[in-house]
């Protein structure tokens, strides 16, 4: 399960490319950062990311969300008052 916040800024061209390539494959943005660093790093990322999403599905009752469903959801998450979200 992913547990840990990161977060980096990047020059507008940078976002551009990692907005276009995460399309381009369809997954988020974020997906694609956490394949970079897997694969600058080594490591077993891709089977913990693949277990967690398991268990997120078990856990929603075999419901996957998109990951611009999950990003509507943060939005909204993010647009109420502090106290008010789930």
């Amino acid at each position: 399960m992913l547990k840990e916040r990161l977060q980096i800024m990047v020059d507008r061209d940078q976002r551009r490319g990692l907005d276009a390539e995460a399309k381009r494959l369809g997954i988020s943005v974020g997906a694609l950062v956490r394949e970079a660093i897997d694969a600058r790093l080594g490591g077993q990322g891709r089977t913990r990311r693949r277990d967690a999403v398991a268990e997120m599905e078990r856990v929603a009752g075999g419901k996957s969300l998109s990951p611009q469903e999950l990003d509507q959801i943060l939005d909204e998450e993010r647009s109420l008052p502090p106290g008010r979200g789930v």
